[in-house]
């Protein structure tokens, strides 16, 4: 029998540049003996509850070998009780090392206590990169990292005052009103282009609505959205009718891996809050030139909603081209209220989904993040109660299996019972953001905004 331990620590494979994986026994006993062991490296805890190592034993313990077998002895009622012995074993990929999150209640009305946070995942420093308490409590979106370093970064600040979206550059930071006249609303869900200050945005009409029946507590949908590009060099702002029908809702934009298509969501509208649950969106997919900053002459379904009977949101493509990772859920494109939202991952080669049944627990799984070198992601999970979430890894193997997740690590391994907070939208990066809380005070209350203008639409 495995020992009982929380975090669920247990027969997972590890990056090697991960901070100890602390973890405590969920039932104290009276004493507690815990014997690591890697190579001919050893380590001996002694602990009735909480089993802490510090970050030099870690790394000789991880250096000495590619896997740890862990070996729990517990004191119980004056008798002494082996365990099954689990293992660590140690990817030789490592994973990014950052790890940037937005920190928040997961109540839906409370949205005026929020930091956007950067955890370094091979220790345990936490730096804030935004604290709304310094920008009049406005609410603020995920920090989405450029793809390949953080020469380029953003998150959007909200509001009529000092609200825009922030783009750093190598830590000068700007403000954009990504809104023309007759758009929906600013810029929502986004992304940006593996070479060029190009991003991908949609434009939505958000509505959040309370259920009056079941244990459904909220639905949010979108009564209208598109999808436009932003060039930041001439601060120009692309579109085309495909991904902007007043007869579909489009959102979710993402580059592929080489920045030569956009992938999406979309799903004709029908009349909400009503039927609701008939809304599924698909996956597809438009060619794009980045050179010319034009599109397709056509859109191609990837995966449809209709046939799948399951919904479709937030795609990433692996930065290897191989993968896309999203989310589905039975309908409607916020996967973060729906319990039964898993995590799919489309092979491109074949078409094959793997529905990663070793990856999904029996609440949400959703909002992922890529590793740069395609082996790790990151996604938030609500599995350990339905409410709060928190970032699980996975390691993806050179024949494209995903492996068991495992949390993100903490000093104390009763963080997250002591925390009243969701790690909501994380996202990992090779580089640290180089821009603090301090500096977007700043320039939420600087009045300068860059306005963009609507270059043309394409036919």
């Amino acid at each position: 029998m495995l020992p009982d331990i929380y975090p669920k620590y247990t027969n997972i494979v590890i990056p090697p540049n991960i901070a100890p994986l602390n973890f405590m026994f969920t039932a104290p006993p009276e004493a507690g003996v815990v014997y690591f062991k890697n190579g001919d490296s050893e380590l001996k805890v002694e602990s009735s509850r909480n089993v802490e190592i510090s970050i030099n034993e870690w790394k000789n313990l991880v250096d000495s070998g590619d896997s740890i077998s862990i070996t729990v002895f517990l004191k119980r009622q004056n008798k002494w009780f082996e365990y099954q012995s689990f293992f660590w074993k140690i990817a030789k990929e490592p994973i990014d090392a950052y790890l940037s999150y937005r920190l928040i209640e997961p109540g839906y009305e409370v949205y005026n206590t929020i930091q956007l946070c950067e955890r370094n995942i091979e220790n345990f420093e936490v730096s804030i990169l935004a604290d709304n308490n310094l920008t009049n409590g406005s609410c603020m979106n995920c920090h989405i990292y450029g793809p390949k370093s953080n020469n380029i970064s953003f998150f959007h600040l909200r509001g009529d005052k000092g609200g825009g979206t922030i783009l750093n550059r190598n830590g000068k930071l700007q403000k954009y009103n990504l809104k023309t006249e007759g758009m929906i609303s600013p810029a929502v869900y986004g992304d940006l282009h593996p070479d060029r200050e190009l991003g991908v945005f949609s434009s939505n009409k958000i509505i959040p609505e309370l259920h009056a029946y079941g244990s459904r507590k909220l639905e949010v949908y979108d009564l209208a959205s598109n999808v436009f590009v932003v060039d930041f060099q001439d601060n120009c702002l692309y579109s085309t009718p495909l991904l902007s029908n007043d007869d579909n809702l489009e959102t979710f934009p993402t580059f592929n891996a080489k920045g030569d298509a956009i992938y999406f969501c979309t799903a004709p509208k029908v009349i909400l809050p009503d039927s609701i649950e008939s809304l599924k969106y698909s996956l597809c997919k438009i060619q794009f030139d980045p050179e010319t900053i034009s599109f397709g002459e056509k859109v191609d379904t990837l995966i449809d909603g209709a046939e799948s009977g399951l919904s479709v949101s937030h795609i990433k493509a692996s930065p290897d081209g191989k993968f896309l990772l999203y989310s589905v859920s039975d309908y409607g494109t916020f996967p973060i209220w729906h319990a039964e939202t898993d995590l799919n991952m489309l092979e491109l080669a074949s078409g094959k989904i793997d529905k990663l049944k070793n990856v999904n627990d029996k609440y949400s799984d959703s909002y992922h993040s890529w590793s740069s070198n395609s082996r790790w992601f990151v996604f938030a999970s609500k599995r350990d109660d339905g409410i709060y979430g928190k970032p699980y890894f996975c390691y993806v193997d050179s024949k494209g299996r995903a492996h068991k997740p495992f949390v993100l690590p903490q000093k104390n391994p009763a963080f997250y019972e002591n925390t009243l907070k969701s790690f909501n939208i994380p996202e990992l990066s090779n580089f640290p953001a180089n821009f603090n809380a301090m500096d977007i005070e700043k320039i939420f209350k600087r009045a300068i905004t860059i306005n963009v203008k609507q270059k043309y639409v394409s036919e």
